[in-house]
């Protein structure tokens, strides 16, 4: 594992001496790079599902039947966001479902772009016994991941095995052959353990290593063995963080950013518990994490940036179908943010810029001055107790704050 360099400095006014960067832009808890130091750009979002009634307003859907208790057909999907929003197209070009995302992305142009990929990739028919939901896209519409140039989906999730080993299988094939690298999920153990590795512009590379966790609701018996499944986290123990820091140490070098994708806990809720902050805290003191990147949450929670790394405790649905679909509207699931996170060589988050983003009718929207600000609200609300807030931008863009000196204090 690389020597660890972390930044000195009090509050938000920052000096990187490792990395060779001026004082920090005390407003806004970046800082003022150097043109010549090298740092990358990365573009991370919650969940993405682009199956079920996604799937079906794409060129090539699959056949609609479900096999949930409340909807025999993903058809009954469209129909639902479209009793909420109105009428949605039929047979759309595959980047129309990121909509204003790929202006988004155009603009930054971000080094590496990670999302988890919440949905099989399969034409299989054999549904995972036991689960009520089963997520399926047609591997003839992987134009639609393709559209948004992504370079690594991360497989380790509650879905990606809905449709089976065979359908695991298949998405791994699909992806492969599209030029989209993976983590997370494997045809055996030691692929679903293996880091999807991103050569990056600027020099070194991003190395994207991806768990799914007991609490997100994936079963035990996905785990990765000897056969197709996924890299399954089971605890939060000592002992696991020496297993990663291992793992790691094996692939990682100078210069290359690490980044953790870990699916765990529930859809509902901002509550972060403790096991998680000490288990997230763990894995940048003793494994050499730089960007913990969760996810779950059907909606965005707070933010922590501890010994000046990011962690995102849960980014949210990025994309999905479930428009129309009432009762938790307290939590604003319509509402997502992109994720813009800038890393300095050193692996220290230099800034933080968010774009608010909302879905409707099937397709991401740059988000409305008040749904910004709403965002705004509540990562202040629940960054309070982990040291963070966040400021808008004259583009409307949300840009993260952090007391430095907690974050490099707190053990």
């Amino acid at each position: 594992m690389r020597r660890r360099k972390f930044l000195t400095g009090s509050g938000s006014a920052i000096v990187l001496r490792a990395a060779g960067a001026h004082a920090g832009d005390s407003g806004t808890g970046r800082l003022s790079v150097d043109p010549a130091d090298r740092t990358a750009t990365l573009f991370l979002c919650g969940d993405v599902m682009t199956g079920r009634g996604i799937d079906q307003i794409l060129p090539h859907p699959v056949p609609p039947h479900l096999f949930e208790p409340y909807a025999r057909s993903a058809l009954e999907y469209v129909a639902l966001a479209e009793r909420r929003s109105g009428p949605i197209p039929r047979r759309v070009d595959p980047a129309y479902v990121w909509g204003d995302a790929l202006q988004e992305l155009e603009t930054v142009r971000p080094h590496c772009r990670i999302a988890n990929l919440e949905t099989a990739v399969t034409t299989s028919e054999l549904p995972a016994p036991g689960k009520g939901i089963h997520y399926r896209m047609h591997p003839a519409n992987i134009a639609c991941l393709a559209a948004a140039g992504l370079d690594c989906v991360a497989l380790a999730n509650n879905h990606v095995l809905d449709w089976g080993a065979r359908g695991l299988e298949e998405t791994l094939a699909t992806l492969r052959h599209a030029g989209i690298r993976t983590a997370g999920a494997g045809r055996d153990g030691t692929e679903a353990a293996a880091p999807a590795t991103i050569d990056l512009a600027r020099g070194g590379r991003c190395l994207i290593f991806a768990f799914a966790a007991l609490d997100s609701g994936v079963p035990d018996a996905w785990a990765a063995n000897a056969g197709p499944g996924v890299n399954l986290l089971r605890d939060f123990s000592d002992a696991t963080v020496g297993h990663i820091a291992r793992s790691i140490a094996i692939h990682q070098r100078t210069d290359d950013i690490v980044v953790m994708s870990i699916h765990w806990g529930g859809n509902w809720g901002y509550r972060i518990g403790t096991p998680e902050r000490a288990f997230a805290q763990a894995l940048i003191d003793r494994a050499g994490v730089d960007v913990l990147y969760g996810h779950s949450s059907h909606h965005a929670k707070g933010i922590e940036v501890y010994r000046d790394r990011l962690i995102l405790y849960g980014c949210g649905d990025f994309l999905n179908d479930y428009e129309g679909i009432g009762g938790h509207d307290v939590y604003r699931p319509d509402l997502a943010l992109m994720y813009f996170p800038t890393i300095a060589t050193t692996g220290a988050l230099l800034g933080l810029r968010m774009v608010p983003t909302r879905t409707q009718r099937f397709r991401i929207h740059r988000a409305s001055r008040a749904d910004a600000g709403w965002l705004r609200t509540m990562l202040e609300r629940e960054g309070r107790e982990l040291g963070t807030s966040a400021v808008v931008d004259a583009d409307g863009a949300l840009l993260l704050r952090w007391s430095q000196a907690r974050a490099s204090a707190t053990s």
